[in-house]
């Protein structure tokens, strides 16, 4: 099957799922394919109750019932993206931009391509610098840093080794949820405020972040506006 025919499928699907279960799919769902990575940047995604609940500043628990009903829909997602990809999903990640009305979703092959030595561009140095400056500020600093472009609009990063103690233990105790919307929070903001639009001359359209707990990895993705 051809590379754009895969896209447009997974893209009518995913739409279609987040419409099934969430009472609103979204106005676009644009989906980029550079192995290991698959991206699906959803867009004019936001149900009318949650508009009430951003309206009463209740962001943290429109993001904690979409957790919920992703958590459900991750096998799903796996298993039907795994049929149109020819590939297994090896792991998946999102997050949303609320104050954007925009998602996204990365799937992470399980594939002989190595993550490690992503493709080279001209400022990845100086952008891996940053984002371990970003990392140190809010938790310590990463022992594995490397990035790539998905598309010419979608930077990946991928960060290891970044959890602290204390960040642990609360992952043990039971308040991994809790956790997970509060360094959402701040790395978000931190990230925003560093000096990586500066170093990619572009602006920042969208930031997103995830994290495998139990791996102690991390994803970050930016959109940009070249």
């Amino acid at each position: 099957m051809e590379k754009t025919s895969i896209q447009s499928d997974i893209a009518s699907y995913v739409g279609k799922l987040l419409r099934d279960h969430f009472g609103k799919g979204p106005s676009s769902v644009y989906v980029s394919i550079n192995k290991p990575f698959v991206t699906l940047h959803i867009r004019g995604f936001l149900a009318p109750m949650e508009r009430v609940l951003i309206a009463q500043q209740q962001e943290l628990k429109v993001e904690e019932v979409r957790d919920h009903l992703m958590e459900e829909l991750i096998p799903d997602l796996k298993v039907t993206l795994t049929s149109h990809l020819g590939e297994s999903v090896k792991e998946l990640f999102y997050d949303w931009s609320l104050e954007n009305s925009s998602g996204m979703i990365l799937c992470v092959l399980d594939n002989d391509q190595a993550i490690k030595g992503m493709q080279n561009y001209e400022e990845k140095e100086a952008i891996h610098e940053e984002v371990a400056h970003v990392s140190q500020l809010a938790e310590k600093l990463p022992i594995f840093v490397d990035s790539c472009f998905v598309n010419e609009r979608t930077l990946l990063i991928k960060r290891e080794g970044i959890l602290v103690r204390i960040e642990k233990e609360l992952i043990k105790n039971g308040f991994e949820e809790e956790l997970k919307l509060t360094k959402k929070r701040l790395e978000k903001s931190l990230l925003l405020e560093s000096n990586i639009h500066d170093l990619l001359q572009a602006d920042i359209v969208d930031c997103y972040v995830d994290w495998d707990f139990e791996a102690d990895s991390s994803y970050i993705l930016f959109t940009l506006k070249k």
